[in-house]
């Protein structure tokens, strides 16, 4: 079965083909973060409108990269939610639109199961069952996960996700958006010893998680600095390296929670913040403590892509799934929790 994937839930237009006998075929991204980083975050009406220019094109591309017409596609996956409304109705439009010239099914897709399963896309994919840590700018989750579609919450963020925590951090520090990155990379040139920052919610039980705290010490410290005199350089990059620290250090501290709790001995990592280099190497050295593996998706499907989205809605369409016909789904809240397992 040729699946197209389209994804449109926030400042990425993702479009990739999958077949379920040969793998993942083509894919094409095109990112919004030039466009938005004048706002210092995403504009919900301009991220639409960039999706209806782009997302043809992106589909033609694709196509022509794979070597076949849309009448050889023998179904169309897109996500439905959760995300932006206005963004998600481009793809849903697009997709039933499609399928319905073309007679062919059509499913919208949960967009964070798609980053949960994107690690199925590498060469050697985890096993079920495994624990998740789905972190974005929208999302920080731990999830057991005992198939597809059989998911139990084990804890998530009460307030600010990290992703988000990343991004108010880098608006602290004069940094442009997107913040992870923007942090990470003045991180590398930070005194590590200089300051010492909380792991909230790690001094006590359970697998949620808060950010809030570790966001406010962070423009105290900061504050303090300016009134000191001393926020040179060199204070902004042992800041966001505290920053930084701080984050890996909590999620690394949460998932050995999460294994230790289910008895589980594979830790699956994704979304946007997954591909931050020192969190791999604190889940890395977490997860060799007890015995556990960490898989990851490569590095350009941690952030938002249509073959995540391909290959979800592929699983489900084999098992007979599918939208009826001209009722789109564009669902902006949706726990992944009511998902159900495929027939």
């Amino acid at each position: 079965m040729r699946v197209l994937g389209i994804e449109t839930s926030c400042d990425e237009t993702g479009v990739a083909l999958y077949d379920t006998e040969c793998g993942l075929v083509a894919d094409a991204l095109h990112s919004q973060v030039a466009m938005h980083a004048d706002y210092g975050g995403v504009v919900p009406e301009l991220a639409s409108r960039d999706h209806t220019r782009r997302l043809l094109p992106l589909i033609d591309q694709v196509l022509e990269q794979a070597a076949i017409g849309r009448e050889q596609l023998d179904a169309i996956a897109y996500t439905a939610g959760p995300g932006l409304v206005g963004a998600l109705m481009v793809g849903a439009s697009t997709a039933h639109g499609m399928a319905r010239a073309l007679d062919i099914p059509v499913l919208g897709v949960h967009h964070m199961e798609g980053h949960l399963l994107a690690p199925m896309l590498e060469d050697e994919p985890p096993a079920f069952p495994f624990v998740a840590l789905l972190v974005s700018g929208g999302h920080t989750q731990l999830v057991e996960v005992a198939g597809i579609g059989q998911y139990r919450l084990l804890g998530e963020s009460v307030d600010d996700a990290a992703g988000e925590a990343f991004d108010k951090a880098a608006k602290m520090l004069d940094l442009d958006y997107p913040g992870g990155p923007r942090v990470a990379a003045l991180a590398e040139t930070g005194d590590p010893g200089r300051f010492q920052f909380p792991r909230p919610m790690t001094d006590r039980p359970g697998l949620d998680f808060s950010f809030s705290g570790l966001k406010t010490h962070t423009l105290t410290t900061i504050r303090q600095l300016e009134s000191a005199g001393q926020l040179d350089a060199q204070a902004r990059a042992d800041v966001a390296r505290a920053f930084e620290e701080a984050v890996a250090d909590t999620l690394a501290i949460k998932c050995r929670r999460a294994l230790k709790q289910t008895g589980l001995k594979r830790l699956v990592v994704a979304g946007g913040v997954s591909a931050n280099v020192r969190l791999r190497a604190r889940l890395e050295d977490a997860t060799a403590k007890q015995g556990a593996k960490v898989y990851y998706p490569r590095g350009r499907f941690c952030t938002d892509n249509g073959a995540m989205i391909a290959y979800a809605g592929a699983q489900r369409l084999l098992a007979g799934e599918r939208d009826v016909v001209g009722q789109m789904q564009a669902v902006p809240r949706w726990p992944m929790d009511q998902l159900s397992a495929p027939a």
